[in-house]
């Protein structure tokens, strides 16, 4: 079952690359639509299936700094 769900959101991500890549390219107003419209659906499927498989967030105490990006 985890591998299946983890083959899911890496395949959720692939597509969301795939589509960023192609907004960078050449395309008439009625394909960018489609593409931001898939992207953003693929963004939203990426994120609730995430949440469902690992709905704990940690957060940080209310006062303390985020770490430095090394």
């Amino acid at each position: 079952m985890l591998d299946e769900t983890l083959a899911r959101l890496r395949t959720y991500r692939n597509n969301i690359s795939r589509y960023r890549r192609l907004l960078q390219t050449s395309l008439t107003a009625l394909e960018r639509d489609f593409i931001e419209q898939r992207l953003s659906e693929e963004e939203a499927a990426l994120n609730r299936l995430a949440s469902d498989t690992f709905p704990i967030a940690l957060s940080l105490p209310p006062n303390m700094p985020p770490p430095q990006a090394a």
